[in-house]
């Protein structure tokens, strides 16, 4: 996923029972199909080029079971760890934060919800018969991914949609080139976990 052209859509699919995804580029051109594997007791994500799932690019595994501090480790084709991204355990209940760390082991960017109320508000209306299927059109929360200095880089937003199944990443900044795929899959490891939890 180098040379990523901004803005890229997140789409999920309502036709099947996997939660799976793809992400497509400014063009249209699908860059990765994510795959979820259901009723697993740790995390195992798929990444694959394309719809036709015949490639994998991409695995992401959790490290632990069920925690609030669960790291999700990337590995590229050949099975190397290149990173991973960290909840940030009980703050993120309230407010969303992950950490994505480089293979070197060091923090590289900060993801944090930008209006926790937002979240709230669409995970209440959500509980409520008929209106709770027309609450994507209404709250739509979104995301930013900043640099150790603190500058914003990427904003990934929720779209108006049927069952907020649309989500849309946003370029603010400059990305280190070999940065790229670690942030992507970092945001696509939390948009997974945000949006089962509303």
């Amino acid at each position: 996923m180098q040379n990523i052209q901004f803005p890229v859509n997140f789409e999920f699919k309502i036709s099947t029972l996997a939660n799976d995804f793809k992400a497509t580029d400014a063009s249209g051109k699908t860059i990765a199909y994510v795959r979820q594997k259901m009723f697993k007791l740790k995390e195992d994500i798929q990444i694959f080029s394309d719809e036709s799932r015949t490639k994998e690019n991409y695995r992401i595994k959790a490290d632990k079971w069920l925690d609030f501090s669960t790291a999700y480790s990337f590995y590229d084709e050949r099975n190397t760890n290149f990173g991973k991204v960290v909840r940030k355990g009980w703050r993120s209940i309230w407010k969303a934060q992950y950490q994505i760390i480089d293979e070197s082991k060091k923090h590289q960017y900060s993801i944090s919800e930008e209006n926790a109320w937002v979240k709230v508000l669409d995970s209440l209306l959500g509980e409520i018969p008929v209106l709770g299927m027309f609450t994507g059109y209404v709250f739509n929360p979104s995301y930013i991914v900043e640099n150790m200095n603190g500058k914003p880089i990427i904003k990934l937003k929720k779209q108006a949609s049927f069952f907020g199944r649309k989500f849309e990443l946003t370029k603010l900044g400059e990305l280190d080139a070999d940065d790229d795929d670690r942030v992507m899959l970092s945001l696509m490891m939390m948009i997974l976990l945000e949006r089962r939890r509303g």
